[in-house]
């Protein structure tokens, strides 16, 4: 596997790049498998700083193939999600465009959304591995938006929804996006809010995939360099997303980023490592005061576990792991010996306990296993 050296900092070019965190010998990819573990690969994964802009950055970063040689199911389970592309199919409605390109569309439901809007909608996604669901009419093109591509007709605006931070050069990336679109025309888009989700040091935050921590200031810098202009910014959830509706304007004037982001950064992200450290302590003493006969399961075959075992847990006690998603229950969460189950399994214990550490999901996901499998589980 040949790895892909940052030389310099991702948001300011500079070579300023100093180590912050490794997570040693770590799943490359976070999701399911039916492969056996033996072919499994992991890679320190590896957090510099940068002294000038003060933007985290995993380094080296691993090839595209191997980060998404599969599909993971991201974005297609739970309430919350469909939540989410309803909001946001209504930030982009404000402005009924009559042609749009999304990049990066997959399976298309945000379109689908956007359709029981406004079915008149022109909308085409560009997605190098696309799978529509079903009922989505949007018009799919297998590639990449990239310096080659062209769609041949003129469009109102670009979206794209949880893309930017998968990004391994925003600067390339909004280059494109800037010289595909003329002055007037819109850039619409929502990413994960990384800044809330580090300081509720949500596991999901950064990893393999999301390899810059992009925060609200690089974000604004990014878009003045590349001439957009945000006119709109709206929150979906504290701790979820953020939608933002930018125009192209080539008179746009560049901004500067705070000059205290480096110390900023760098505590924060110490004190989520840190806070993990302290929790597995916790979990690891809870687990050896288990009755010899209950259960303990562990919810999440995503990175959210990957990150709770990479940290320390203590797995010797644990019977399984259990995802709502269907696609990935029988399989194996990558990187580990533990085949995944529905958490209709609980069902079956009186007295089961579930480590639950998913971020702003774990509400929703809690509220229906006590609801609806199990009103005995107790969770960790």
């Amino acid at each position: 596997m040949k790895l892909i050296k940052r030389n310099s900092d991702v948001i300011m070019h500079h070579d300023d790049l100093t180590n912050l965190y490794c997570f040693k010998n770590f799943p490359v990819f976070m999701g399911c498998t039916n492969q056996e573990k033996k072919n499994d690969l992991l890679a320190d994964m590896n957090w510099d700083i940068s002294k000038s802009s003060g933007a985290i950055q995993l380094n080296p970063l691993l090839p595209l193939e191997v980060v998404y040689k599969e599909e993971h199911g991201s974005g297609c389970v739970g309430d919350l999600w469909m939540q989410h592309h309803q909001a946001f199919a209504k930030f982009v409605y404000q402005h009924s465009f009559d042609v749009v390109l999304e990049i990066g569309g997959l399976h298309g439901i945000l379109s689908k959304a956007y359709h029981n809007l406004d079915s008149t909608i022109d909308w085409t996604i560009i997605e190098p591995n696309p799978i529509p669901a079903e009922g989505v009419n949007a018009h799919f093109i297998k590639g990449y938006f990239n310096e080659h591509f062209v769609l041949g007709k003129p469009v109102d605006a670009i979206i794209h929804s949880h893309v930017l931070e998968h990004i391994y050069d925003p600067h390339s990336f909004l280059s494109h996006i800037d010289s595909f679109l003329p002055d007037g025309k819109h850039l619409v888009f929502s990413l994960p809010n990384l800044q809330e989700m580090m300081i509720r040091k949500y596991t999901n935050a950064l990893n393999f995939e999301h390899t810059i921590f992009l925060t609200e200031p690089y974000i604004e810098y990014l878009l003045n360099q590349h001439n957009f202009r945000t006119i709109r910014r709206e929150y979906f959830k504290k701790d979820h997303s953020i939608f933002y509706d930018c125009i192209r304007d080539s008179s746009v004037q560049k901004t500067k980023l705070p000059e205290d982001l480096f110390e900023k950064n760098k505590k924060l992200y110490l004190e989520y490592i840190n806070f993990h450290k302290e929790l597995i302590n916790e979990l690891n003493v809870k687990i050896k005061m288990l009755e010899k006969n209950q259960k303990l399961y562990l919810f999440g075959a995503h990175i959210f576990s990957q990150y709770l075992i990479s940290f320390g847990l203590n797995v010797n006690h644990l019977d399984c792991i259990i995802d709502n998603d269907i696609n990935k229950q029988g399989k194996r969460l990558y990187g580990t010996d533990f085949k995944v189950f529905s958490p209709k399994i609980l069902n079956k214990d009186t007295d089961p306990v579930v480590i639950l550490k998913a971020g702003v999901y774990d509400q929703e996901i809690k509220k229906d296993i006590l609801k609806n499998i199990n009103p005995n589980v107790k969770f960790w």
